[in-house]
């Protein structure tokens, strides 16, 4: 089975303009993220719409593929680079470019979740422990994940699910296994394409996730679980963290 990374990768950001080239240790995220997944699968692209960008994903030696500047998500922007270089791969696996700390361990167990070969979409979670703390448990930037027996999703929220009835909330994290959704997901070629062209789902709109309208429509997301903490850089608040990481961990 080959594997395609794909890192969308857009200029416009609300809170974060220009976040793929914001330097981070003295390189641009985007190079960050490019580096931690090369090696780990097939072949790897970055998938933009901004030849800024472009240019840069370049200047370091990067595969990158132009893509249209109106897709509504990452997902959309995945599946315009695969039908350019993505012949001969099996599964598509969407970085996301904001996401500079990401493990080969993470990436092994989102691949092995394809071993079963019923598995049309896979992601993956962590547990959230005690020592997060009721906060980081109820932060709707955080979003929750529910699964079955078989490990396959069955809703993913902003709110904390499930509510433990008849339990207070600050005995939830010692009383339950919550699960937070890490925003890395895979999908088999054919099931990539079918998804991005159904139309956006009443719960997408509502909890702005678009991996909602895939359930609502039938199709079931594997669930892999990773027991690394991720570092997401949505704002250039979190950058500043990111930097203090870099130094106290001696990453170059």
């Amino acid at each position: 089975m080959k594997f395609l990374g794909i890192i969308p990768a857009r200029y416009a950001s609300t809170r974060f303009p220009g976040k793929p080239l914001a330097k981070l240790g003295g390189k641009p995220m985007i190079e960050r993220v490019y580096e931690q997944v090369s090696g780990q699968v097939d072949d790897v692209y970055v998938a933009t719409d901004d030849e800024r960008i472009e240019q840069t994903v370049k200047s370091f030696g990067g595969q990158v593929v132009m893509t249209s500047p109106d897709h509504r998500s990452g997902t959309d922007r995945c599946y315009e680079a695969f039908t350019h270089v993505g012949e001969g791969f099996d599964v598509v696996i969407n970085i996301q470019g904001d996401e500079p700390f990401i493990q080969a361990e993470q990436l092994a167990a989102l691949k092995a979740c394809f071993e079963d070969e019923r598995t049309q979409i896979a992601t993956l979670v962590k547990p959230f422990t005690v020592a997060d703390g009721l906060p980081a448990l109820e932060n709707p930037n955080s979003p929750k994940v529910v699964v079955d027996a078989a490990m396959h999703a069955l809703y993913f929220s902003r709110s904390v699910i499930p509510y433990l009835r008849n339990c207070p909330k600050e005995e939830w994290l010692s009383s339950h296994t919550f699960y937070k959704h890490i925003g890395l997901y895979a999908y088999r070629v054919e099931a990539l394409k079918a998804i991005t062209s159904l139309p956006q789902s009443q719960l997408e709109l509502a909890e702005s996730l678009e991996q909602l309208r895939w359930l609502e429509n039938g199709y079931t997301i594997k669930v892999g679980i990773s027991s690394i903490e991720t570092i997401g850089i949505d704002t250039p608040e979190d950058l500043v963290k990111a930097e203090e990481y870099l130094k106290k961990h001696g990453i170059r």
